[in-house]
C-alpha cells in the first residue's frame, strides 16, 4: 500500500500522528489476536469434547435400539432453545441458555416402563448435541474475527508502519536538502554580494 504524502511540514506532522495511532494501537491488536486464537481453540475442544461425549452416550444406550421402535417419538418435542450472547476477548458469541420440551402426558400403566427413562435419555442427548453446534458456532465466529485482527496486525506491522516510516524518512531528507541547499544558495549570494562591493570599493579608490 502507497503512503500519499508532499513535502511539506503539513504532511510530515500528519503522518507523525498516523504513525503515532498505529504503533499504539498494534500491542491491543496483538494480545486481541492471542485471547481470540486461546478461545477459538478453547470452543473447538468443548465441541469436540461434546460430540465425543454424544457418541458415548449413544453407544450406551445402544442396547436400546430395539426398543426404540416401540417408543412413542410424538411424546417429546423441543417447543424452544434460548440462545443468549456473550462476550469472549471483546467479540459477541453464542451461549445455550434453556431449552424447552414439550413433553406429553402418557400413561404409565399402559406404556412400557422404560418410556419415563426414554424421554429422559431423549433429552440429554438432545442437548448434547444442541451444545455441541452452538460452540461450533461460536468457534467459528471467534476464528472469522481471529482472522480478521491477524490481517489487520499484519497491515500494520509489515506494510502501513514500515511505510509511514519510510515516507516520514523521504520527508525529512527532502526538508533537509532544501534547507542545505537554501544555506548554500545564501551563502553564494552573500559571496557574490561581498565580492561586488569589494569591487565597487575598488574603483571608487
Amino acid at each position: 500500500m502507497a503512503i500519499k504524502f508532499q513535502y511539506n511540514k503539513t504532511s510530515l506532522t500528519n503522518l507523525g500522528k498516523a504513525l503515532k495511532m498505529r504503533q499504539n494501537a498494534l500491542p491491543t491488536l496483538q494480545n486481541k489476536e492471542s485471547a481470540l486464537r486461546l478461545e477459538t481453540r478453547k470452543a473447538k475442544e468443548r465441541s469436540d469434547a461434546l460430540e465425543k461425549e454424544l457418541d458415548a452416550a449413544l453407544k450406551k444406550y445402544d442396547y436400546l435400539s430395539a426398543l426404540w421402535n416401540e417408543f412413542d417419538s410424538d411424546l417429546i418435542s423441543i417447543s424452544d432453545v434460548e440462545l443468549k450472547t456473550v462476550k469472549i476477548a471483546g467479540v459477541k458469541c453464542p451461549d445455550l441458555g434453556r431449552i424447552t420440551y414439550d413433553i406429553k402426558p402418557f400413561n404409565a400403566f399402559t406404556k412400557p416402563a422404560w418410556f419415563a427413562d426414554g424421554v429422559a435419555i431423549l433429552e440429554e442427548l438432545s442437548r448434547l448435541g444442541i451444545e455441541s453446534e452452538v460452540y461450533l458456532e461460536r468457534r467459528r465466529v471467534l476464528d472469522f474475527q481471529r482472522k480478521k485482527t491477524t490481517q489487520k496486525v499484519n497491515l500494520y506491522e509489515k506494510v502501513q508502519i514500515p511505510g509511514y516510516q519510510e515516507a516520514i524518512r523521504k520527508i525529512k531528507r527532502y526538508m533537509e536538502d532544501e534547507d542545505n541547499l537554501s544555506k548554500a544558495s545564501s551563502k553564494i549570494v552573500k559571496a557574490r554580494h561581498e565580492e561586488e562591493e569589494a569591487e565597487e570599493e575598488a574603483a571608487q579608490a
